[in-house]
């Protein structure tokens, strides 16, 4: 063959991310598979010899010695093979030039579609194996058009599509931009390797910080736990085993360099770092910044791992507004990152709460803190809460069940929480639609 012949297969390995040796192969089995087709049958075993010394390819027909022929297209007598080779003996393997004349133009003929569709299919397994191994990583990419609702981006010369779901709120994407994703899993498909991407994992949260603070990336940092609502803000607790290391200082860095670079990368979305701390009242009330929490009592700690771990959180009158966040955004993230539903009271509250929780529990023991946290108190303290929240259900107005359900699912637990918001804010709550929210404001 001529040099330019390996030159393209040299092009097309570089353009494709595919090994030399792989398309050499298919090169072979294509032009065997031709010679099979044309001047042979599918019985035979070929073999194609490939050199810049030759114009075409060699055509080998591999034959065993035998004393009796049984197949002949697989097998020569002694006798004959002799004619060829004089040392042969019964057992060893002699190969037969048999390259046709013709071969040259009409193997390019029949070969074409086999190579192409090999090609094809070892371009896929190439791709696929090549990303496989880069599951749950963060990868660079490049914007190369907009259509529809899809972004279409180039991967290391690859297309993919960002969908939707995956796309931060409100970004503005555009033709060149550069930006980091995170790649979930990578399906193989018929179409070939399908790879699914986001901008909105909490993951990517988690590598950004990896790529950004030397001290997670060592392990010396460990990030616990994450929260992230995409495009506005995402909680991350953090925890080093070192006393010596301060694991948000080291995430936040001199002048909040650090974090400020992850939070560019994301669109602006404000990032928050949290302490990790074994103890789950401080974590809850840590996790709740920037509200000051005055006391977390612990209602369910999560032993039956059939009823979700549950707080109740007492706070100030005038911190509760800070505590729930815009739209309940607050309360919401720090009920993600801790695993806790947690339920917000005033503080004032509390003392009811408590005699509630020993009313019931008199005939048995005194309680005091400590009795609260064990988990021998968890069902008398859910009732308590239960007949506790029964005590405020006045302060729903005309509300309906349904809708009051879902405004506790926000974190509200109160007209009173709602004060001050617009229509707009209230149709902002998950579950809550136009009429709904109409409904409340004629409450307010």
């Amino acid at each position: 063959m001529k040099p330019q012949f390996f030159a393209a297969i040299h092009q097309i390995c570089d353009e494709k991310n595919i090994p030399y040796e792989r398309v050499i192969e298919t090169i072979k089995a294509a032009l065997a598979t031709a010679y099979r087709k044309d001047f042979g049958n599918k019985e035979q075993e070929v073999e194609i010899i490939l050199s810049e010394d030759s114009d075409i390819a060699t055509v080998l027909l591999v034959k065993e010695v035998v004393e009796d022929v049984e197949n002949p297209n697989i097998e020569i007598s002694l006798a004959e093979a002799q004619k060829m080779k004089k040392d042969v003996e019964t057992g060893d393997i002699i190969k037969i030039d048999v390259t046709p004349l013709e071969y040259g133009r009409i193997a390019a003929q029949s070969a074409k579609q086999v190579i192409l569709q090999r090609l094809q299919e070892a371009e896929r397994d190439s791709t696929y194996e090549m990303f496989k191994n880069r599951e749950n990583e963060i990868m660079s990419a490049q914007v190369m058009r907009i259509e529809g609702g899809n972004v279409h981006i180039q991967i290391e010369k690859h297309n993919v599509s960002l969908g939707p779901k995956d796309q931060i709120p409100d970004e503005k994407y555009y033709n060149g931009k550069r930006m980091k994703v995170y790649l979930d899993k990578v399906i193989h498909t018929n179409k070939g390797p399908q790879l699914s991407i986001s901008r909105t994992h909490p993951n990517l949260v988690v590598r950004l910080l990896e790529m950004e603070i030397p001290e997670i990336a060592e392990g010396e940092v460990q990030v616990k736990s994450i929260a992230r609502d995409p495009g506005t803000r995402s909680k991350v607790a953090v925890f080093a085993e070192d006393e010596k290391i301060d694991p948000v200082g080291a995430c936040i860095g001199q002048k909040g360099v650090r974090i400020q670079s992850v939070m560019n990368e994301l669109n602006g979305e404000r990032v928050d770092i949290i302490e990790w701390t074994k103890d789950p009242k401080e974590f809850i009330a840590t996790s709740l910044q920037p509200a000051k929490i005055a006391e977390v009592i612990i209602v369910n700690s999560g032993e039956d791992e059939k009823v979700r771990k549950r707080a109740a959180v007492f706070v100030e009158e005038e911190e509760r507004p800070m505590a729930i966040g815009k739209r309940g955004q607050n309360v919401r993230l720090a009920s993600d990152l801790t695993g806790y539903e947690l339920d917000l009271y005033n503080l004032e509250q509390l003392p009811a709460f408590k005699e509630k929780v020993q009313e019931m529990m008199k005939t048995t023991r005194r309680i005091d803190d400590k009795d609260l946290e064990s988990p021998s108190a968890e069902k008398e303290l859910e009732a308590a809460e239960k007949s506790l929240k029964s005590e405020e259900g006045a302060d729903w107005g005309s509300l309906t069940a349904a809708v009051t359900k879902k405004l506790e699912a926000a974190g509200y637990n109160s007209l009173e929480d709602l004060k001050g918001m617009s229509l707009k804010d209230l149709e902002g709550i998950e579950g809550i639609g136009k009429v709904s929210a109409k409904k409340i404001e004629s409450e307010l």
